[in-house]
């Protein structure tokens, strides 16, 4: 593998920044534009990116920036198309690639992740926008019976095959299997869950020959769900994650990028903290966040050009 993807990867998880997930799709941006009582049009998802990719010393804080298909070609307010925009700011930009999540037929309440087919054809056409690295999400549910190790197989597979295309057309691979926080779940659910998924999407990617070196995860933190009402402090989520990182990865994997996965901003943000205070661990670790960064800032702008210095600020 190139020494270029493994360079690439390693400036995406340099200590002390992390990535921005600017990648929702058309129809999650308009739920993020709704909340500020927007219209879900072109120009106002350009305005939006604007608000944040525009920002003056964000390459102060960021690594790279996972972007939508659509914003590749849309530019800031001053006419520079936004890949341009951040590496001007010295930020790598990068594109979402996977073609969302479709019922898996014969599982209730499961999910796989479209767009394998024609993935590679996609990526060529995206490299003249000055994209370095690419995304792929699949998503687990906690239940009586799931996640089933056929959804775990199946989505690690097309996790492993995804990468390793994106690596042979000349990308770093963010691989991102996401056990979600919705539910009702323990702490010790979700522990197991992203244990056996982790561990699943790692040796997948030892059969599809992925170099794991040029190759980040973004995972999400070992949490009670949402609505199970269970009160666990920070260090304990911190010992969970740390504990099943390195139970369930290889030390070559270039590093682990969080999600923030529902949180609110402090949340994700004092998980994260206690999680880097179990340093050393053999891969970098940092945030790939978006709604715990932009969501303060979307309110705070609601769509008036007057509020952006507050927002950006």
């Amino acid at each position: 593998m190139s020494n270029d993807l493994h360079d690439i990867a390693q400036q995406l998880v340099a200590p002390g920044k992390g990535i921005l997930a600017a990648d929702e799709s058309n129809s999650t941006a308009g739920d993020r534009l709704a909340d500020c009582g927007l219209e879900n049009t072109p120009e106002n998802r350009r305005r939006y990116r604007n608000l944040l990719l525009n920002t003056d010393g964000i390459g102060e804080y960021l690594n790279g920036v996972i972007l939508f298909t659509e914003t590749l070609n849309q530019e800031s307010d001053d006419g520079v198309k936004f890949p341009k925009l951040l590496q001007n700011k010295g930020i790598i930009p990068g594109v979402k690639v996977d073609l969302g999540k479709v019922d898996f037929n014969g599982f209730p309440g499961e999910k796989i992740t479209e767009g394998i087919d024609g993935l590679a054809k996609r990526l060529q056409k995206y490299k003249s926008s000055g994209a370095k690295f690419t995304k792929w999400r699949a998503v687990f549910t906690i239940g009586a019976d799931t996640p089933t190790p056929e959804c775990i197989h199946t989505n690690a597979v097309n996790l492993a095959r995804y990468a390793r295309i994106a690596q042979d057309e000349g990308y770093v691979p963010i691989v991102e299997p996401e056990v979600l926080h919705e539910g009702g779940h323990s702490i010790e659910d979700c522990e197991q869950a992203t244990s056996r998924v982790l561990s699943e999407v790692n040796y997948q990617l030892d059969r599809y020959r992925v170099d794991c070196k040029a190759t980040i995860i973004k995972t999400n933190m070992v949490l009670p769900g949402k609505s199970s009402n269970q009160d666990v402090d920070d260090d304990t989520v911190a010992e969970k994650t740390v504990s099943v990182l390195r139970e369930n990865l290889t030390e070559e994997i270039a590093g682990v990028v969080f999600l923030s996965g529902g949180q609110n901003a402090n949340q994700a943000t004092q998980h994260l903290n206690a999680i880097a205070e179990k340093e050393p661990l053999p891969f970098e670790i940092t945030f790939s966040y978006g709604r715990a960064i932009q969501k303060p800032a979307l309110l705070e702008w609601s769509g008036d050009p007057d509020n952006i210095p507050a927002a950006r600020e």
